[in-house]
């Protein structure tokens, strides 16, 4: 192997030894999952094109933050941000109940974590990371001013100091302490429900917890679904602007509208730092089951809080790495 050769193999690998990282960053950033996956290969590419001028000032970590986040800052200058349905509007009774789709670009969307939760050992590092990703928390997120967003990861979440931060910005140490200011109060008053339980690995009482709801979601059971819920929980359904709210309200959509997801099977994954799991219909068509949702739960107190599907399948189920189609004898 040449020197040239060895060289570019040694770049190549430090750079893509940070993805998963900036990705988390971006994620966080954009709320959008394609979107943060385009931010950090363009991050990369333009790293790689200009490796030359990096000049050892800073880490090379450093450095490719300061490039995601001008990537980032250059996606948001349009101003839209992305939302969960919970976000716009009040929940809708049962008995209004009416699917109806809003822009893909509306709404905040879900994220496998092996794609933005980097390896660490620190427990404590581990939790405020998953925390971090959470859809409540990446909700609340947007509701910040593009630089005020980027402040607060930095500082509040990945633990810089407020001079990197200043000297990344290219700002004062004094305006990165207000904004973080200003930050916090905005995310006060917007985070909401995003503390809940993270266990990880989930602990006993928290399996048990998930067993049983996919033992009564596969049994179609809502007796025993509605017992696992809180009584405030709620159930979303990106890309519909729909939301319920209360067992009650989602065992009877699941008995009225949604009653084609009887007999479906649940296959465990994770997203945004809480249990997940691929729902697969009964097939229309013939034998198996057919991806029908991602769905991400919440969990807090010992029930579920939340279930959040996500129905864009085509999109989801690849980024996921998940079968396009489950067989009929699949447990």
């Amino acid at each position: 192997m040449s020197d040239l050769t060895a060289t570019t193999t040694d770049i190549d690998s430090r750079l893509e030894g940070h993805r998963v990282e900036l990705t988390g960053y971006c994620y966080r950033m954009l709320g959008s999952a394609f979107e943060a996956e385009d931010a950090v290969q363009d991050t990369l590419v333009r790293a790689w094109r200009n490796i030359e001028k990096f000049e050892g000032r800073s880490s090379l970590r450093s450095w490719l933050y300061r490039i995601a986040t001008n990537v980032c800052l250059d996606m948001l200058t349009a101003g839209n941000k992305r939302a969960r349905p919970v976000d716009l509007s009040g929940p809708t009774p049962l008995a209004q109940a009416a699917l109806n789709p809003l822009p893909e670009n509306t709404w905040l969307e879900p994220m496998p974590d092996g794609r933005i939760l980097p390896s660490v050992e620190d427990p404590a590092e581990a939790a405020v990371a998953r925390e971090s990703v959470r859809l409540a928390f990446v909700a609340a997120l947007q509701h910040l001013p593009p630089k005020q967003r980027a402040v607060l990861i930095l500082r509040e979440v990945l633990a810089w100091k407020a001079s990197e931060v200043a000297e990344l910005l290219d700002t004062s140490v004094a305006s990165v302490n207000s904004a973080l200011q200003r930050a916090r109060a905005t995310l006060t008053d917007h985070q909401g429900d995003a503390t809940a339980d993270a266990a990880d690995p989930l602990d006993e009482e928290q399996r048990k917890l998930l067993e049983r709801y996919v033992a009564a979601f596969e049994g179609y059971d809502m007796k025993a679904l509605t017992a696992l819920l809180h009584e405030d929980a709620v159930m979303t359904m990106p890309p519909f602007d729909l939301w319920l709210q209360g067992h009650d309200d989602i065992a009877g959509f699941m008995t009225s509208i949604g009653a084609a997801c009887e007999g479906s099977r649940l296959v465990a994954t994770s997203a945004n730092g809480t249990p997940a799991f691929a729902h697969y219909k009964p097939n229309p068509d013939g034998p198996g089951f057919v991806p029908w949702a991602v769905q991400v739960i919440d969990i807090s107190d010992g029930a579920i809080t939340g279930m959040h599907c996500f129905l864009d399948t085509p999109r989801w189920f690849p980024l996921f790495g998940l079968p396009d189609h489950l067989d009929a004898d699949a447990a």
